[in-house]
């Protein structure tokens, strides 16, 4: 077929979908549930995966986790091995800064449990982490005092009673006036409430997935100590010198948590050393198991879609018979009746498409407006999107439009 023939095929395609708008949308219902789960649920997963990479990209390239257990999401339950692992603590963290010398900056953090308050005057706070650091924090996290100060080696060592808190608590706490040497008194279900000075407050950082990262007080880690003496169990996070000695720096640190937890040479590692690379890996295993029942749900919908539309075909050629064999006396071929009708099978089915793909963009864009979750645009899954609803028309169009292409010109001419 030409050009000209293609045009001519749509266009009697389009006017046919006009003449029968309720059968033409009930036709393609199937293909349009499947194209609009797919385009919402990808435009949603997508400003998910962007939100999450920046979130991860702003700490740096080349920041190294240490953990007691893998970081990940499992539903098997921990072998006795890992059972009795050793925790990660503060010493190790020494050792790392001290025999690891590619490592530039070392973070230990230690997080408080139990029920805790922060209250200044008549304002009181209770829903924000409380969190022992060292120095190294503000460089490993990427994450700077905004006003006043950080804490020094000096604070740690002699166990200051000073605080520095996320900007939320701030805004709880001082909405209308200078935190900076204000005295609030800290209080948590392992402690007595004490007396404790801000000197600082952080910058603020994006939320993740909807989730606020400025909920937080910082403590020199030799106070939090006063306060926790029984959490011993930490966090470890390291940043190397450069980028170019991540390797390195994972093997300095392998040995020496090796050496120190005592693991012979033929047994695995009885810790964990982690990326941002594994967080980023971790994430995409959560949404490609949602992409995968995204594909099952999409595929049940462009099958119910794929039988209507030949169905309706079918009908159609029941019904324009004589068309058919006037087209073949006035000279068609077998292959021009075939294509008329595949294309308008196609140009159906693409109807379907092009709607869902339009209605899912418009429930991405609400469910971000209206929820924490982003919402990004992808081209290649538009483009894949309406290339499966035109396939679909091409697939089951297949059946009726050789049935119309078989037909005898004569009978089809005596048909009424």
């Amino acid at each position: 077929m030409n050009v000209f023939e293609i045009k001519e095929s749509i266009a009697m395609a389009m006017a046919a979908i006009k003449a029968h708008k309720m059968r033409a949308f009930l036709t393609v219902l199937g293909v349009f549930i499947g194209v609009t789960t797919v385009i919402a649920m990808v435009s949603i997963i997508t400003g998910l995966n962007n939100s999450m990479s920046q979130q991860i990209e702003s700490l740096g390239s080349n920041v190294i986790y240490v953990t007691k257990f893998e970081i990940g999401i499992t539903f098997d339950e921990p072998s006795e091995e890992e059972r009795n692992r050793k925790p990660i603590t503060f010493e190790d963290a020494q050792a790392v800064r001290e025999l690891c010398p590619s490592i530039g900056a070392v973070s230990p953090q230690n997080w408080g449990p139990g029920a805790k308050s922060i209250k200044y005057q008549n304002n009181k706070d209770s829903r924000f982490q409380l969190i022992g650091v060292v120095p190294d924090y503000e460089v490993v996290n990427n994450n700077f005092a905004a006003e006043g100060r950080f804490f020094t080696e000096s604070d740690i060592k002699y166990r200051a009673m000073a605080v520095i808190i996320g900007q939320d608590v701030a805004d709880v706490l001082f909405p209308n006036i200078d935190p900076i040497g204000k005295e609030v008194t800290l209080s948590g279900s392992n402690f007595s409430p004490k007396k404790v000075t801000v000197i600082g407050v952080m910058e603020k950082r994006p939320s993740i997935l909807g989730e606020s990262q400025n909920n937080f007080v910082l403590l020199p880690y030799g106070a939090f100590i006063k306060l926790y003496p029984e959490e011993k169990e930490l966090l470890l996070i390291a940043r190397p010198k450069s980028p170019e000695l991540m390797d390195q720096a994972i093997d300095e640190i392998a040995q020496v948590m090796r050496i120190r937890r005592g693991v012979p040479s033929d047994k695995p590692n009885d810790f964990a050393i982690s990326t941002q690379e594994d967080l980023m890996d971790m994430y995409r295993k959560i949404t490609s198991a949602i992409y995968l029942v995204m594909v099952v749900i999409s595929s049940i919908g462009l099958l119910v879609g794929g039988v209507g539309v030949m169905n309706i075909m079918l009908v159609s050629v029941t019904e324009r018979t004589k068309e058919i064999g006037i087209r073949k006396a006035i000279g068609a071929r077998k292959k021009d009746i075939l294509w008329q009708f595949l294309i308008e099978a196609m140009t159906l089915s693409g109807s379907g498409g092009v709607l869902g793909i339009i209605i899912g963009l418009i429930l991405g864009k609400i469910v971000a407006a209206v929820s924490p979750l982003s919402a990004g645009i992808s081209l290649f899954w538009i483009i894949l999107g309406f290339s499966f609803s035109v396939s679909v028309g091409l697939i089951f169009g297949i059946y009726p439009a050789y049935r119309a292409a078989k037909l005898d010109p004569i009978e089809s001419l005596r048909y009424e």
